[in-house]
């Protein structure tokens, strides 16, 4: 069975929950990246992410200044966490239930 170690994207970018859109949209495009993980303000904060998709349409589909808009503003929280070793069909079934394409792969939690 294929797990999700074997599919998934390793290099993982962060961003600050204040930093603001036009922030995130310019990483995004230096690191050729889809979305970003937001960072947790506290240990018992969960992480949150950042999609392509929550800019298009939280940000540029009401005409929003990417500028004046913070990334807490229009980010998904919490962020799903798959394990690396998951079998991909049910990583497929979990992207189906909750509707989303974006999950953060968290292999040895103690780091």
């Amino acid at each position: 069975m294929m797990k999700a170690e074997e599919i998934m994207t390793t290099d993982i970018v962060s961003i600050s929950g204040s930093a603001t859109v036009a922030e995130a949209v310019e990483l995004m495009k230096d690191k050729g990246l889809r979305s970003l993980i937001v960072e947790r303000r506290h240990d018992n904060d969960p992480y949150g992410i950042v999609t392509e998709t929550d800019i298009i349409y939280k940000v540029a589909a009401y005409g929003k200044d990417p500028k004046e808009m913070r990334v807490y503003e229009i980010m998904t929280k919490p962020c799903i966490v798959v394990n690396p070793e998951l079998g991909v069909e049910y990583v497929a079934r979990l992207f189906a239930n909750t509707h989303t394409r974006n999950r953060t792969n968290v292999g040895d939690r103690s780091q």
